[in-house]
């Protein structure tokens, strides 16, 4: 039987429709839309393209799209005061620092100037904190996105033994606390991990945000697993690939995310997600994914 694929274009067109609906509804309440901020910084291609999707996705949920492109060269404390301004204003309920920065710049320190509660990201510390402690707040957008894939699937986590590969803070680190959040049994496995064959193949559920394309091939896969591929590479012959040799794993899983079509388009939707709900709560609207 073939892997059921996990769709995250489809699922992340609901919730559009979903966001696209409460702001809607919101409007009258409100007096605007919500308003996502993304500060761009030099000339990265890829950035460049990144930003042109999110700009198209705000356009599709009527969001307003208020972000600035930035010279390479822009010193950190004009991106600093920047980042103040957008705090203080009152049409901006999402503040997004696209990544990578050229060179000179501190993105941490960028990250720590944001309102948290504007952190359309969810990468400040005090929001990775109140993941911590399941406190709400606006929470890690690929992460977040993958949890959602998950339970649109119905894969149980209650108890099931999942493996992440990977421990970055933009992805690896919490994707392990929202699946413990869920009850699974969680281990993170990483570059200094022995034998990392053994350590995949325990996991039902096998998340791979390693960023090596190609790392996680058969021998790594426990027949029947869930396998959730986050890495995106750009084949030297053209195409892209994941962290997960697609071909290899598929007769093997339950379910696996394809790339690209899996974890990507959700990504852009939970950054949406955090600044509609943002924009919900300062005007005392109802959670527009409260039950997605």
């Amino acid at each position: 039987m073939a892997a059921l694929r996990l769709d995250g274009r489809a699922l992340a067109a609901r919730y559009e429709t979903l966001l696209a609906e409460a702001i809607t509804a919101g409007l009258p309440r409100a007096g605007r839309p919500p308003g996502l901020a993304v500060l761009r910084v030099g000339d990265d291609p890829a950035s460049a393209v990144y930003v042109a999707n999110k700009e198209k996705a705000c356009r599709r949920i009527g969001m307003a799209s208020l972000g600035g492109h930035h010279p390479a060269a822009t010193p950190q404390a004009d991106l600093e005061a920047e980042i103040r301004r957008l705090n203080a204003d009152g049409a901006v309920d999402g503040i997004l620092v696209q990544l990578p920065l050229p060179g000179h710049l501190d993105s941490r320190a960028l990250l720590m100037a944001l309102d948290p509660d504007k952190d359309a990201d969810g990468l400040h510390p005090l929001n990775l904190g109140r993941l911590v402690c399941g406190e709400p707040g606006p929470r890690s957008c690929t992460p977040a996105g993958v949890m959602a894939l998950l339970r649109e699937a119905g894969v149980p986590l209650r108890g099931a033994r999942a493996v992440v590969v990977g421990r970055s803070v933009l992805v690896g680190q919490p994707m392990a606390l929202m699946l413990q959040q869920a009850d699974a049994t969680v281990t993170v496995a990483h570059s200094h991990s022995r034998d990392l064959e053994a350590l995949t193949r325990e996991a039902e559920v096998l998340v791979v945000a390693a960023g090596r394309p190609g790392l996680i091939g058969a021998a790594h896969v426990r027949p029947g697993a869930v396998v959730v591929d986050v890495g995106i590479h750009r084949r030297e012959g053209g195409g892209l690939c994941g962290d997960v040799r697609f071909e290899e794993v598929e007769p093997l899983a339950r379910a696996i995310t394809p790339v690209p079509g899996g974890v990507g388009p959700m990504t852009v939707t939970m950054l949406l997600a955090n600044t509609v709900r943002a924009w919900a709560r300062r005007h005392a609207l109802p959670d527009p994914l409260a039950q997605p």
